[in-house]
Order: structure tokens, then sequence, then C-alpha cells
């Protein structure tokens, strides 16, 4: 049986520490190419640990394309070497990029860096050197609890002028990041409650609940939105979900389905619905769809978002807007925390917001992103391999999926081959925690931070590959 001391596993996690033990030794040829790995259930008796962990240290592997599962049987070493032997339909191969250092792809579409090139830097310091010369009382003292009163007040505008939100700026609360808001919903809610997340998912969703030590239930999600009937056998109190724009498939969710959710919610009074409302800002076609927040009468919808994506991820600046029972409850148990964001980033990013920036700056990367992928379908569509593949969602966000119809390998197999040819990319399968019937050969382009030089090579060694075992 293979076994791990964990003895010595410095600042790492538990599942980060055997996730790095199990590529090493796939790496140093340890595990062989298809050698069927441990259960879940067996590996973690074995090692002393949660099967969640091992699970966690699994998926990651297999997003990585280390390792790939087959349905009821189990999870196998990948061929990290005899990559030879997976044949092109096209033409022949030249190699393009043989380079699988991490640091030199041609083409990273699983990256959600921001273009540096988009990043107002002339407005955003002349903007904290006023904020220097016009507010040192403010920037020296500590914020409230629940961030500055100018920042809660320009997001408030911002909500109700772009998306049809009323939201009280007392209502408001300024975070450091999305994953620090969680944390403080799992005390506000309780971790005895049952919380919800879609299959598939954002990963990182789930596994900061898992650090939180709440139970965890993972909800179909497919063209209709997320299970309702699954959300009610599964027992769940609140249901985390991204109906303006799901990730990774870039699903909508229809307006049916959402007053379905209101009425599930307000039938149990600890049941509540967090609404991640992710990059909805960059919808390219059509009106912003409106919010579960907006149409909610009952006081059942959290609502968050965050500026990582249309300002920064360094930022770390992101904000729930609570309903007034919550407020009441967030003020008596949990103000005694001190916001975790500085003084001059929310007084800076305020002045931003109210003086008309952050709109034209949206609208500039809208139409940068727009452009963006434009170019790439232009050039899927100009491809040897148009006629054998489809694109969807691509409407939705800073992603679409592009589906492979005659792909005679793993997805695991294609990503590997992939990232040898100096392209990382994403499966949909990566995303599903219920491995056992998704979607194959589906595979999540994200094209915000690559180059229009990048986007060419890419879809170049697409065109000439297709998977074929021997």
């Amino acid at each position: 049986m293979l076994t791990y001391s964990f003895n010595n596993i410095g600042s790492d996690s538990l599942y980060n520490y055997l996730y790095k033990c199990i590529r090493d030794d796939i790496l140093a040829g340890k595990l062989k190419s298809g050698e069927k790995l441990p259960s879940k259930r067996t590996f973690a008796k074995n090692l002393g640990i949660s099967v969640i962990t091992v699970e966690n240290a699994y998926e990651q592997l297999s997003a990585e394309g280390y390792i790939y599962s087959i349905a009821k049987k189990g999870f196998y070493v990948a061929d990290m070497k005899n990559l030879s032997g997976i044949k092109p339909v096209f033409g022949h191969t030249e190699d393009i990029n043989t380079s699988t250092d991490p640091g030199k792809y041609i083409a990273d579409f699983t990256s959600n860096k921001v273009n540096k090139d988009l990043f107002p830097f002339s407005v955003w310091s002349k903007l904290i050197r006023e904020v220097l010369r016009d507010n040192q009382e403010l920037i020296l003292a500590a914020p409230s609890y629940k961030g500055t009163e100018e920042l809660r007040s320009a997001i408030s505008d911002y909500l109700r002028d772009f998306k049809g939100i009323k939201a009280d700026p007392d209502h408001i609360i300024i975070g450091a990041g999305s994953e620090n808001l969680y944390g403080q919903i799992v005390q506000l809610l309780g971790h005895d409650k049952i919380y919800g997340v879609e299959d598939p998912g954002y990963q990182k969703t789930s596994a900061v609940y898992e650090a939180n030590g709440v139970r965890l239930a993972r909800i179909p999600f497919d063209r209709a939105g997320i299970n309702i009937e699954k959300l009610l056998s599964e027992g769940v109190n609140v249901a985390h979900i991204s109906p303006s724009h799901q990730f990774p498939t870039g699903i909508v969710t229809p307006i049916s389905k959402r007053y379905e959710l209101l009425g599930w919610a307000s039938k149990e009074e600890d049941r509540y619905i967090i609404e991640d409302d992710y990059d909805s800002e960059f919808r390219l076609t059509g009106h912003p769809i409106p919010s579960l927040f907006s149409i909610d009468t009952t006081g059942k919808v959290i609502y968050m978002n965050t500026f990582s994506k249309s300002l920064s991820p360094s930022l770390r600046v992101s904000f729930m807007v609570l309903p007034d029972k919550l407020m009441a409850r967030y003020k008596e148990n949990l103000s005694f925390y001190t916001c975790p964001v500085t003084s001059m980033i929310q007084l800076t990013l305020a002045r931003f917001i109210l003086e008309g920036y952050f709109e034209k700056h949206l609208n500039r990367m809208r139409n940068f992103y727009k452009r963006q992928r434009d170019t790439l379908i232009r050039l899927i569509s100009e491809s040897k391999m148009s006629e054998l593949v489809s694109i969807s969602e691509e409407d939705a966000g800073l992603h679409f999926l592009i589906s492979f119809n005659e792909l005679d390998c793993t997805d695991s197999e294609f990503k590997a081959l992939l990232l040898k040819k100096g392209i990382k990319i994403y499966a949909l399968s990566d995303f599903y925690y219920d491995k056992s019937n998704p979607t194959e050969h589906t595979f999540v382009l994200n094209y915000s931070s690559l180059t229009e030089d990048e986007l060419t090579k890419a879809v170049a060694i697409l065109d000439r590959i297709t998977c074929k075992p021997k």
C-alpha cells in the first residue's frame, strides 16, 4: 500500500502535502504510467487522514494531468513520458514548443491574471496622492468593522445605478477577498449548517468551506440551474450559487429557477442563498442579468462580489450585502472584527468609483475582452479543426467552452500532450466532484490574460493535435 509520513509537512495543508508527495513520485517514476492509485477511502484509512483530504489531493493531481479517473474503477497514473504514442490527425506536428517549464507557457488558458496594460496606473496613483492629502486622519484611524463609510456608499451607488440592486450602505461588509467573507458567513450562519455548492464548480469555494469545518453537499448543476430536489434530499441549509455566470460552465440560471430557489429558501427559517456574482460585469452580450438579491422579498439572499477581476486580485477587496435580519445578527455577534482592508485602499477605491473612473475602466475592459474573444473564435473558425469542435457559452464572461467531437483519448491525456507543447488548459471534467458522469472532451478556455500572438500560436497547436492512443 502506498504510504507517506505527515510528521514534517511544514506550513502545507494536508491535502497539498499529499498532492506534492504523489506528484513527486510520479515525476520520479516511482509511480508508473497506468498504475492504479488506492481508493480514496482505503488510502485515507491507511494514512490516518480524512477522505476529503485524499479527495482534494486527487482532484488537484487530476486537474494538472498527473492522474486520470475511470468511472467506477478509480484513479490511475497518467502517461507522463510516452506522449509520442498520441498521434495527430491533421498533417504533421512541428514542435513549436516542447518546454514544460510552468513559467514558460505559450498560452495558459487556466490563468485569471489581469492584463497589466488594462490597469489604470496613472489614475490610481493620482487618487492615492489625493487621498494622502485629504484624508490623513481617516487613513490613520482604524476603519469600522464594516469598512469605511466612503467605500460602502460608493458601492451602494454602483449597485443601484448599474445592477438595479438597492443595498443600504450600512448592510455592506468589506472583506479581504471572498475567502475572508466565506469564513465570516460560516460564523454568522453556523458551523452546524449544511452548505450546498454547485457540481461542477469552483474548487476553491469548497476548500474554504471545508477548512471552516462545515459539512458540504455537492449539488448537481446543469443548464436548468442547481438541482432543487437534491438540495432538499441533502438537507441543505445554505446554497452557494453563481446564477449570473456559473463557473466553469458559464451558464446563466433561468429566471424560473431563480424564483424556485427563492421559494426553497423561504420555506425554512435557517435556509439562505449566497449569491456569488463572480465576474458578472463581463457579460459581453445583452443586458446584465437581474440578481437574486434584487428580486428577493423575504430577506434570504446574501449578495457577494469582488473587485479581483474588474481591477486586480492583489487589491484584496470583496464585499457582501446582508439582509436586515442577518445584518442585525452580524452586528451583535461579529462586530468585534476590524475590517482587514487598509483604509488607504478603501478610500482610493471609493474615489475611483464615485468620480466615474470605474465605469470607464469597465467599459474599456469589456471592449478589450470582447476583441480577445472574437479573435480566439475567429482563429478557431478559420482552422482545420473547426469542423470537429463546437463552442458554447461564449457570451457569459471571460472564458468559454470548446468541445471536441472526435477525440480518441482521455481528457488527462489531451491535457498532458498540450502541456508538453506549452499550453496549459483545464477540462470541464476537472471541476466535477461526482466523477461518475462528467462531461468529457469539453475544455475551458480562459482568454483574459492572453495576447493575440499567444492566441494565434495556441490555436495553431490545437489545430495540429487530436489524440489517438497507441
